[in-house]
């Protein structure tokens, strides 16, 4: 951030809802059918043609408004949003009206220190959340000297999050764009799917002389489908926009798109005023009301939340709050801790091995945890013997692990197949430490003058003397106790 200005950030969001069919059709709401196959008249915009309510679009909108602690609104209408471009078939998008569904939301992201002064998580109000219908796509790089249309995805449920702009730099915009999507993700009303525009948005942005109250002049940068870009975008923009004005120019409201190969902003167009879009009622749409039940069936049909998930792993597991995050990566992810955390009674211990082990061999791979080919009870029974010191991490990880991905059989099988167990027989491991001491009367000369570094050399001693099978922490506590007598 440029000295003397400061950031003022709101982005819009749009999320494309999981539902079967689109939102005022019955096509298939689908990706990647080939082109113009999942259309009708109703998506397509012909004559007579009349649009009816997709009610789960609904549930998934009331899902994300009490995920957020917002307000329901028991009433809100939709509304024709005027414009014309060749992926618009009607020539105006159904919306919904100065009512949305949701209003006022709050979403708690880590606030940034470098602008705000202090550490800390901040709260980011969500303005609304309101239903509407997708465009089409066009393409223009398919046919030389054409551009094509694709019209599969016109009349897709949209949920567009309208946030406040409460955001103050590019880092707190990544992490609140972060957040929601890991929200909706495991709403279940979104695959977040980037690379698809399943979750994209606008960010709009304006700089202010730093401790004014006034904003600024909005640019609005379009169609940003990764944090990176995102940041990216926001970071250049704040540049252009205060070396625009120290250089004695204005800001002009306006839209811009965001080339990720040459790292700019580029103009698009005038920004619209809301006057421009002729908003007026949907004629062929009533009112959408919402009952208290409905809300109340909503809230039943609640999954834990990220956040909760996340508390409640810190409390019962002593899990670290970085730990957390990273095991909240994925729904199936965090599923799968769970259920491992459960099985094997060492949640703590749980979580080391998948995000460690485990981790390592998905990232090795080309799958994620729905592919992993151990279940977690199976995984679990090998904690149980890492926990309980029937053998060591080292074994566990290097043999009996690569032997339970291989087939060859349960934890405990394998460990008795190949002689894997580690001796925990404490008169056995003073019998070893007192010949490894007796063989080796330099090292501990030395490490009784202060040279307590060699201590490691008589571990490994005794370790190799006890062929690789005792157990490494008894190892330590016995050759401590001689050492001090020695």
């Amino acid at each position: 951030m440029k000295p003397g200005w400061e950031a003022v950030i709101g982005l819009e969001v749009h999320v494309q809802l999981r539902t079967r069919s689109k939102m005022f059709c019955a096509c298939a709401n689908a990706y990647g059918a080939p082109p113009n196959t999942h259309t009708c008249p109703v998506c397509l915009g012909l004559p007579g043609a009349l649009p009816a309510l997709n009610a789960e679009a609904v549930r998934m909108a009331l899902s994300l408004g009490l995920a957020v602690g917002a307000k329901i609104r028991p009433e809100s209408t939709f509304y024709r949003k005027q414009y014309v471009y060749p992926d618009l078939p009607k020539g105006y998008q159904i919306t919904q009206g100065p009512v949305a569904v949701v209003e006022e939301g709050l979403l708690e992201v880590p606030g940034d220190p470098e602008v705000r002064g202090a550490s800390g998580p901040v709260a980011i109000r969500l303005e609304r959340a309101h239903l509407e219908e997708d465009a089409g796509k066009s393409a223009h790089d398919l046919r030389p000297g054409a551009s094509l249309v694709d019209l599969n995805r016109a009349g897709v449920p949209l949920l567009e999050i309208v946030g406040a702009p409460d955001l103050r730099s590019p880092q707190e915009a990544s992490d609140y764009l972060k957040a929601l999507h890991r929200l909706v993700v495991f709403l279940g009303i979104c695959d977040g799917s980037l690379d698809e525009g399943s979750f994209r948005c606008d960010a709009n942005v304006s700089l202010r002389p730093a401790g004014a109250q006034a904003f600024g002049t909005r640019v609005e940068v379009k169609n940003l489908n990764s944090f990176r870009f995102v940041k990216q975008a926001l970071a250049f923009e704040i540049e252009r926009q205060a070396a625009l004005m120290e250089g004695g120019g204005t800001v002009v409201q306006e839209t811009r798109g965001w080339d990720a190969q040459a790292g700019e902003t580029r103009a698009q167009r005038t920004k619209e005023a809301a006057m421009d879009y002729r908003y007026f009622p949907e004629p062929d749409l009533p009112a959408l009301r919402i009952r208290p039940e409905e809300v109340e069936a909503a809230r039943a049909a609640l999954p834990e939340l990220p956040e909760a998930r996340a508390r409640r792993w810190r409390e019962a597991h002593g899990v670290g709050a970085d730990e957390a995050q990273t095991l909240l990566q994925t729904p199936a992810f965090a599923a799968y801790f769970d259920a491992l955390a459960e099985a094997c009674g060492q949640g703590k211990a749980a979580a080391n091995w998948l995000l460690g082990e485990v981790s390592r061999l998905l990232n090795e791979g080309t799958g994620g945890i729905e592919t992993f080919p151990l279940a977690p009870a199976s995984l679990a029974e090998l904690i149980r013997l890492v926990e309980s010191r029937v053998i060591s991490h080292g074994a566990a990880r290097e043999q009996v692990l690569p032997a339970l991905l291989a087939g060859e059989g349960s934890a405990e099988a394998i460990v008795a197949a190949r002689g894997l167990a580690q001796v925990s027989d404490r008169g056995a491991i003073e019998a070893l430490v007192a010949q490894v001491l007796a063989a080796h009367p330099g090292p501990v000369a030395q490490i009784k003058g202060g040279k307590a570094s060699l201590t490691g050399f008589l571990v490994g001693q005794t370790l190799k003397a006890g062929g690789g099978k005792v157990d490494p922490k008894l190892v330590n506590e016995v050759l401590a106790e001689a050492l001090a007598k020695a």
